[in-house]
C-alpha cells in the first residue's frame, strides 16, 4: 500500500493509476474512495458518469500542488499550466487534510 505524505505528515492512503487503462477507469463505477488516487501522467480530468463529487489537485513534475478545486458530478475539468499529474479524493478531503496550493507531496510505499 502507498501513502500520500506532505512533509512529515501522512495525509491518506494512496492508489496509483499509472497505466493508461488505470487512468481511464479512475473512479468511474465507484461509490466512494478511502484516501486518494494519483493519476500520473495526467493533465485534466472529468467527472462524467461519476457517482460523487471529488477534490482535484493539479501537481507539477516535483509533486508540488499548483491548483485545487472541487468538481461536481458530470463536469469536465480544465488543464492547469505545468500540471503533470492529478490527485483525486472525495469532496471535502483536501480541507480535512489541510492540503493547500504550494504543498510538496511525496509517495511513501
Amino acid at each position: 500500500m502507498s501513502w500520500l505524505v506532505c512533509g512529515d505528515r501522512v495525509m491518506a492512503s494512496l492508489e496509483l493509476a499509472g497505466s493508461r487503462a488505470e487512468r481511464r477507469r479512475g473512479l468511474l463505477g465507484r461509490d466512494g474512495l478511502e484516501g486518494a488516487i494519483l493519476l500520473k501522467p495526467a493533465g485534466r480530468v472529468h467527472t462524467v458518469g461519476m457517482r460523487f463529487a471529488i477534490d482535484v489537485a493539479h501537481l507539477d513534475s516535483e509533486m508540488r500542488v499548483l491548483h485545487t478545486t472541487t468538481m461536481d458530478r458530470n463536469r469536465i475539468g480544465r488543464h492547469v499550466r505545468g500540471s503533470r499529474s492529478i490527485l483525486e479524493a472525495e469532496s471535502g478531503s483536501f480541507e480535512r487534510w489541510g492540503l493547500q496550493v504550494g504543498d510538496e507531496l511525496t509517495v511513501r510505499e
